[in-house]
């Protein structure tokens, strides 16, 4: 294990002596210091729980332990490990990775020595919320353990700028007092790191002409479209919807933070917007990071789809859009006829067939950033011949945005500009049917033969066009073209990109490192991302992002040591990772040439992502400075109120009217949750409000709160999709035949609304295919179910607190003894549930008379010897046992027959 740095060493002191919440600048090794954290506590002879890691950092840990010698490991508890030997499974100590699930039943079934815990370590900090997983297992290990310690981590400043004192509120869930900050510019950190920098090589590119235009179109529309928002929606007059803030990654999900809430109020106009400027912003990320043929591809088809949908938000018409077209248009080719396309004239289709005849002339302009890159690897190239005094060729790692810009840089590398735009050119713009890609044909967009696979990456989800009201199946099959072509950014499909003659290089998305990099390449890297070019020197590229390893580009760093590195693209995160990978290597040189685009949007995102991280530690520190701390904040004592669970204990009530209204001692309330609940931050609230919570599976309903009383707890989501496949109709089929009150508990955000009916398609008949519909058949055919409307999971927790007063206790056993076939309940065990249900769908029987009628009849054999009499005497209503006679003794002909004679 690297040793750590000075100021690595000052953090973990301040942290070891004192618990408390370190906020790091992104990329300055917060995992490092976990690390040295876990590397301290790994021995039998203590018990450290570890929260917030996914499976990917958790190997990551490990592997980094076991390589440095550790022998008692971390180990990670699953649901593999029976619950009988989880007790034993902790006691053997250590540090233990958890999913928050099981460390959540395992506190409250007492599985785990909560007295034995030496203590916790919070990863990734910023994510505890009030009522998380995270902060109940916190609760609950404080509840239980008043001397171990609670560290947390985290590397994300930013996250503490929303809300109103969100850095306060995260330390009091943590129920930790101190709060440590080390940004960038701290004097420990911005000294030592001068002293060892890298040699840093800053090369400006600049854009071309025709790139510098399209750059200044798409912002023009981009602002339009932010204006337009505004205008339509005058309360959304803030700072953040800038153009500046615009062109950051976080800008949607900052728009729908403040759409949401009204999303049901607004018009289609504005969400047409939202939906532009998704598209618009990915235009700029196209043009920056891929080449001509790429984004004259994606502009194509978006207005081809746009004239093919009758959809258009407006933008297409404004002058900066069709001298966008023109200057793409113009990077690619340019057309003999100079007077068809001056002044961009767009062909309408009379003019298809005579733009066709005439012969594009193919410009393919390369990427000005390529070039660049080429110069560097030349002089890395003439520097490698003269090293021997550097102990011979220095290895290069390349970094590029994302796959799919990793795999266009090797194509050119391999195969230069000119061969690789031409062959990409003929598969997405030419007539090329027999690569499975989509093309633009007669100003159409038509699907080849082939089979191209849709792309499943992250950016997918970001770029998704408009939907139209029409639901035919060729707007269908259209939008589906569109979005797998706007969400190649980071998942692309090597297919696009194969070439014959270089098989050995290529190699599926999700290939290994054996189909990526032939055999014979010297590296073993634990990476499947990357792509080898050269063999001597080493010379590989690398996504920063997109990876399914967080800590990919950490193990290339350490495994290949590279002398040389190239960001072809820019990413804080990285440049810092890079300060500190130099700074731990003290004497072996390090060049990083850094390309970026000069006065392009590349350069503005960056340096806003660096001056919102430095406003955000700005304003940590001077809340630190006004922030008042409570002694009791760390819940060593019984004087914390956030570990009271609640003011007045549900256990007590107070009858005015006995005693002077002293308290009254009852038992102690108490909910059964089925396992799988606690994925949900209701138990979390149920427990606070001092009622005990039992986890156990349950079969039928998800919470029992009275032996009477079971609950099915749904989403607005969850419900749709079961009132759709019929499993609702399943779970009340169950829970009404085995409780007496069946209760559909819906819960819904009140910041997220919803309609479970179309705008304007209120209708009086029933539906088969409306939600509303389906829930009206659902209360008429179960005239027990009860259902709750809860706005939140806390109005949710006070709702069943009150429905339980006054009630007895469910019990454990037999909750779980309910099944779908059990017969072991009261109802059940007297009367066979197959002939029950029968006997409901008969006319005349309902849920009034029904248990009237079984309490006298035996079987429905003996049901059909009844007398019309007897049956009047049973059921108490003439007309309900002439309808029950009527049907079991009456033939089709006499009924037909008897109804004319009414007539």
């Amino acid at each position: 294990m690297a040793a750590l740095l000075e100021h690595e060493r000052q953090i973990f002191l301040d942290l070891f002596h004192q618990d408390g919440l370190v906020v790091c600048a992104r990329g300055l090794g917060i995992d490092r210091l976990l690390l040295r954290f876990l590397r301290l506590y790994c021995e039998p002879a203590s018990l450290v729980l570890v929260l917030n890691t996914s499976p990917a950092e958790e190997e990551y840990f490990i592997d980094q332990l076991r390589s440095d010698g550790v022998v008692h490991l971390p180990r990670r508890v699953t649901n593999e490990i029976p619950n009988n030997t989880r007790y034993e499974f902790y006691t053997r100590g250590g540090v233990i990775f958890a999913t928050s699930r099981i460390l959540v039943v395992d506190f409250l079934t007492d599985r785990i020595p909560a007295n034995l815990i030496t203590g916790v370590l919070v990863y990734k900090a910023h994510r505890i919320i009030e009522s998380c997983q995270e902060s109940f297992i916190l609760r609950l290990y404080r509840q239980k353990n008043k001397e171990g310690f609670i560290k947390a981590f985290t590397d994300n400043a930013v996250a503490f700028n929303t809300g109103f004192c969100q850095v306060e509120r995260v330390m009091r869930n943590l129920f930790v007092r101190k709060l440590y900050l080390w940004p960038r510019f701290h004097i420990a950190v911005n000294s030592f790191l001068e002293k060892h920098k890298p040699e840093v090589v800053e090369i400006h590119v600049s854009m071309t002409p025709s790139m510098l235009a399209i750059q200044t179109s798409v912002l023009d529309i981009l602002n339009a479209c932010l204006k337009e928002l505004k205008r339509y929606n005058p309360a959304l007059e803030v700072e953040d919807l800038s153009l500046e803030n615009a062109l950051g990654k976080a800008f949607d999900k900052t728009i729908r933070h403040y759409l949401d809430p009204l999303w049901h109020q607004l018009g289609a106009k504005t969400k047409s917007l939202v939906q532009d400027l998704k598209i618009l912003r990915t235009l700029l990320q196209y043009l920056t990071q891929y080449d001509c043929v790429t984004f004259l591809n994606l502009l194509e088809s978006l207005k081809a789809s746009e004239k093919a949908f009758g959809e258009n938000s407006g933008w297409l018409f404004l002058d900066s859009s069709t001298s966008m077209f023109v200057n793409a248009r113009a990077r690619v080719y340019r057309i003999g006829d100079e007077k068809l396309n001056q002044k961009g004239k767009v062909f309408e289709k009379k003019d298809v067939k005579k733009e066709n005849e005439l012969k594009r002339e193919l410009v393919l302009e390369s990427n000005p950033k390529w070039e660049a890159l080429r110069e560097v690897l030349n002089e890395i190239e003439n520097e490698n011949k003269n090293s021997e005094d550097l102990g011979g060729p220095g290895q290069v790692l390349i970094c590029a945005s994302d796959d799919r810009a990793c795999a266009q840089l090797r194509e050119y590398i391999t195969d230069g500009a000119e061969a690789f735009l031409t062959r990409l050119y003929n598969k997405t713009l030419g007539n090329d049917e027999k690569i499975g890609e989509v093309w633009i044909k007669d100003r159409k967009v038509v699907k080849s033969k082939g089979n191209a696979r849709p792309d499943t990456g992250p950016q997918a989800k970001k770029a998704k066009l408009p939907t139209c009201s029409k639901q035919n199946k060729q707007k269908k099959q259209q939008d589906q073209t569109i979005v797998q072509m706007i969400g190649k950014t980071e998942g692309e499909n090597r297919e696009e990109l194969d070439v014959e003659d270089n098989r050995e290089l290529n190699g599926s998305q999700e290939g290994s490192i054996e189909e990526t990099v032939p055999e014979d390449f010297p590296v073993n890297l634990p990476s499947d991302s990357y792509y080898g070019i050269f063999r001597n020197p080493l010379t590989i590229i690398h996504p920063l992002q997109g990876c399914s390893d967080p800590y990919a580009l950490t193990r290339v760093l350490h495994e290949v040591e590279p002398r040389y590195v190239v960001l072809y693209d820019a990413e804080l995160t990285f440049v810092r990772q890079l300060e500190i990978y130099k700074a731990s290597r003290p004497g072996k040189p390090l060049r990083v040439y850094f390309l970026i685009y000069g006065s392009s949007t590349e350069e503005q995102r960056y340096l806003t992502a660096l001056r919102k991280e430095k406003e955000a530690f700005e304003k940590l520190i001077r809340e630190r400075a006004s922030m008042v701390v409570p002694e009791e904040r760390e819940g060593r004592d019984e004087t914390n109120l956030d570990l009271i669970r609640d003011v007045k204990p549900a256990s007590a009530s107070t009858d005015t009217r006995k005693a002077g209204g002293q308290a009254q001692k009852t038992a102690q309330q108490t909910i059964i949750v089925d396992m799988r609940e606690f994925r949900s931050e209701l138990p979390s609230l149920i427990h606070r409000r001092g009622i005990d919570i039992e986890p156990v599976t349950l079969e039928v309903g998800d919470y029992i709160l009275t032996p009477d009383i079971c609950v099915e707890r749904k989403s607005i989501s969850d419900l749709i999709g079961s009132l759709n496949n019929g499993r609702l109709y399943t779970q009340c089929i169950s829970m009404s035949r085995y409780y007496k009150r069946p209760v559909l508990l819906i819960e819904f955000d009140p910041n997220k609304p919803f309609s479970l009916i179309p705008q304007g398609s209120l209708r009086q008949e029933i539906s088969s295919s409306d939600v509303t519909s389906k829930l009206t058949l659902l209360t008429l055919h179960f005239p027990k179910l009860r259902i709750l409307w809860c706005p939140s999971p806390h109005a949710t927790a006070e709702l069943f607190e009150e429905l339980k007063q006054n009630r007895p206790q469910p019990d454990a056993e037999t909750a779980m003894a309910v099944t779908a076939d059990s017969e072991t309940l009261p109802e059940s065990d007297k009367y066979n549930p197959g002939p029950q249900d029968f006997l409901l769908k008969m006319p005349g029987v309902n849920a009034k008379n029904c248990h009237v009628l079984m309490n006298h009849v035996k079987s429905i054999a003996e049901l059909v010897t009844l007398s019309k009499d007897k049956l009047c005497d049973i059921l108490g209503n003439a007309a309900n046992a002439t309808q029950l006679f009527d049907f079991i003794h009456m033939t089709y002909k006499e009924a037909i027959s008897k109804e004319k004679a009414k007539r």
